[in-house]
Order: structure tokens, then sequence, then C-alpha cells
């Protein structure tokens, strides 16, 4: 089985590089940003939905478990000469990193990797302030054919969008809503892509 690490020195396709744009638009159009706002990434891997937000708002944490994905980001965050940003260790579910908490926390395809949900919403929850918001990007349910058999760590085929608007509430989260903010193309098939909403209270 190939893992993130070993993927990391070839993560940033044009492919996923565009879907972060398109994604990062997605948050602005659900998301006020400005720049007295701190925010995490969550999953962030090589940083790349993160980067894209990192003029728009204050302080940015790439948060990142595999250490493959975060060598990546801190290279690039030295290159690119950002002062307002900064790469953590960290995964879901976890205790808030130092830092926290956050106004805004957003990651892109990191939730069906967490087998606990409940649990990796409530540890999304943690990480921000009174009123802080969270924007989350994953699969809608699929049939279980968007990844190949040897990906790394699946632990759902996407979510059902009212069931993860349950368990979001059940977190503590509250104004939870969910759409299709866009689509993914594989080998032929168009699998949408839900944004997850909620405000800690």
């Amino acid at each position: 089985m190939s893992t993130f690490d070993d993927k990391a020195p070839e993560w940033d396709t044009p492919e996923r590089q565009e879907r972060a744009r398109t994604l990062a638009n997605v948050i602005r159009e659900h998301i006020a940003l400005d720049t007295s706002m701190r925010v995490i990434d969550v999953g962030a891997g090589t940083g790349l939905l993160g980067l894209e937000l990192a003029d728009d708002v204050g302080e940015l944490v790439l948060a990142e478990p595999s250490r493959g994905m975060l060598e990546v980001a801190r290279r690039k965050l030295t290159s690119l000469g950002l002062t307002n940003v900064s790469a953590i260790e960290f995964d879901l579910p976890g205790e808030p990193p130092p830092g926290a908490p956050f106004d805004l926390a957003v990651s892109l395809l990191v939730l069906h990797h967490v087998e606990d949900t409940a649990a990796a919403l409530r540890s999304i929850l943690e990480l921000l302030a009174p009123g802080g918001r969270m924007a989350v990007l994953d699969l809608d349910a699929e049939d279980g054919t968007f990844h190949d058999p040897d990906a790394e760590g699946i632990h759902h085929h996407g979510f059902d969008q009212r069931h993860i608007r349950e368990l979001a509430g059940s977190a503590g989260f509250v104004d939870v809503q969910t759409e299709v903010a866009s689509e993914l193309e594989r080998d032929g098939r168009s699998y949408p892509l839900i944004l997850i909403t909620g405000r800690r209270p």
C-alpha cells in the first residue's frame, strides 16, 4: 500500500492545484474572510487548499499528520516567504494543537479517512473559538469506486448529507448546512463533493 508520505513529492498535480483554486472560491462564497481571521487547514496535505486562502486571512496553520506532506508544505512556505503561514503535525481526532482556538477550520477530502467521524467533528469543534466556523469538503455518499483498491486509510465511501448534518449537530455545531459544492471526475465518472458548514456557539 502506498502511503501519503510516499505520495507527497508528486502530490501537487495540475488537477489537484486547479481543484484547490475552485474549492477555495467555494469557501469564499460561504464564509466572509478577512485579515483578522486565524484559520486552520485540517489534513492540509501539501497545503494546496489552505495556501489559496492565505492572502485572505490574517494567519493560517497547515495541520497535517503525514511528515512527508509536511516536509513539502514547509518547503513551499520557505520558497514563498509567507510569514503568516505555519505547518504543524496534527491528526484527527486529537487535542487542539498550540495556537488554538481558530476562527475557521477548513478541510478537503479528510473526513472519509477518519474512522470515527463523530470524534473528528468534535475535535474540529474544539479547534474553534466561540462563533468560529467550519467549512469541510468531502465526498457525497458513493459506491466505493472513487478510490483505487490500494488507497490508504479509506473508512467511509463519502457521507449521506442528512447523517453528516446530524453528526455535526451532535458534536455541538449549530447552523449546520450541507450542499453539493462541486464534482470530481475520475475514470469517466462524476462524484459529487459536498460542503459541510457549521458554527461553534
